[in-house]
Parts: structure tokens; sequence; C-alpha cells
């Protein structure tokens, strides 16, 4: 009887991984389609829409590799993920400084749930040694010298979206090394858009880069979400 029991969870686990699978590809290939159009027809519709079904197959895939009993960790990701959606959504219907603050607004408020998510991992982040967070802190100090002289009103919100910004990086080493790449990725991702709106700094394909850091560091941080709650799990399996 155990062993007809192990079988069939076995069997019922390869519905999760095929779907799993299937998402993965639904992503992979939404996101070649975007990057494509952010080379050749950044400002068309297929831009638009495949960049708003970037998230949703992210939040997705982390479903799809989490139990239904989900953790704070994958929830406060989710809502992380979800709040990334908005920012990237809303400006589709916004114009001029309308726009752009919406979707500041809503990626703060998705740093501010990622920090929640992961600052509770801070013993094992760069923060156990100072002296660590120098990289972060100097990064953060060289993008506020370049673009605070393009800022303007905006100076404000955007010193905020970068302090939030910059420890959502640091936090993030706290799940490892997969996450902690993924936060600085998710950094420069950010960093260029502020790059590409407050100076006149010029990088060829900059909507490439910009997404392309902002597929990837997205789904290392909830790639790395999902593993560490798994093995939260395994270690304490009546959690």
């Amino acid at each position: 009887m155990p062993a007809q029991s192990h079988g069939q969870s076995a069997r019922g686990t390869e519905p999760n991984r095929a779907r799993t699978r299937l998402l993965v590809l639904a992503m992979a290939f939404v996101t070649a389609i975007h990057l494509l159009t952010q080379l050749f027809a950044p400002a068309g519709i297929l831009a638009d829409v495949t960049q708003i079904m970037l998230m949703p197959l992210l939040g997705a895939i982390i479903i799809a590799l989490t139990s239904a009993q989900r953790g704070k960790l994958i929830k406060l990701v989710l809502i992380a993920v979800l709040f990334s959606w908005v920012g990237d959504t809303l400006p589709r219907f916004m114009e001029g400084d309308q726009g752009f603050l919406a979707m500041v607004g809503s990626f703060l408020i998705a740093q501010f749930f990622y920090i929640a998510a992961l600052a509770r991992y801070w013993r094992s982040s760069v923060m156990r040694h100072w002296w660590m967070t120098t990289p972060y802190l100097g990064a953060f100090t060289v993008l506020v010298l370049l673009c605070a002289p393009g800022a303007g009103a905006l100076l404000v919100p955007v010193l905020i979206y970068g302090v939030a910004l910059t420890a959502m990086a640091i936090f993030g080493t706290g799940l490892g090394v997969l996450a902690g790449w993924g936060g600085a990725i998710f950094f420069l991702s950010d960093s260029l858009i502020a790059l590409r709106s407050f100076t006149t700094l010029d990088i060829p394909g900059m909507g490439f880069w910009i997404m392309l850091t902002y597929v990837v560091g997205q789904a290392m941080i909830g790639i790395a979400a999902t593993r560490t709650e798994q093995h939260q799990k395994e270690k304490n399996p009546c959690r």
C-alpha cells in the first residue's frame, strides 16, 4: 500500500511538471518576441501586449513551482510581481509625467514587497559585513550624481525609489547567489531606465537591455525564492 501511494504521488506530480515546462516555454517565447520588438518596433502594439504578458507568466511559474501551502516569502514575492505587472500596464493608458509616475509608483510598491520578502534573510546577506555593501551604495551614488541634474521636480521620488531598489538588491543576497545576482541585474535594469529618462546617455538598443535585465532579474529572484521555500519545507516538513 505505501508503495502504491508513492507511485500515485509521483504520477500526480507529472502534470505539475508538464505545466511548469509549458509555462517556462511560454515565458521564454513571449520574452524573445518582446525583446525583438524592442529592437525593431518598440512603440508597436506587439511590444505592449508581450510586455503586459511577462509578469503574469512569471507569477504562474512561481505558483507552479510551489505547493498550495505557500509561505510568507512566496506570497510577498508574488505580490511584488503583481505590482510589477501594474507598472508595466498602467503607463499604457497615461501620458507624459503621469505615466512615468504611475510606473515609478507601482514599481516602488513592488520594491517594498520585495524588501518585505527578503529582509528576514538579512543575516545571510552582504549586510553581515558592512563593507560588502559598498558596491551597491557606490552604484546608487553614481546613479544619483548622473541623474540628479536632469530629474528636476522628480528628483525626490527618484531618490526614494533608488533607496528602495538598492535595499532590495542588498537583501536579495540573503537568499544566495541566484537571488543576489537577480537583485543586481534588476538594479541594472531600473538604472538604465533612469539614465534613459534623465541623462543624454545613449546606449544602442537601450529598450532591449532594459527589458532583458528586467525579466532575467525578477525571474532569478522568483526562482531563488521557490528554492528557499522548498529547502525550508524539507528541513521542517510540519511547517
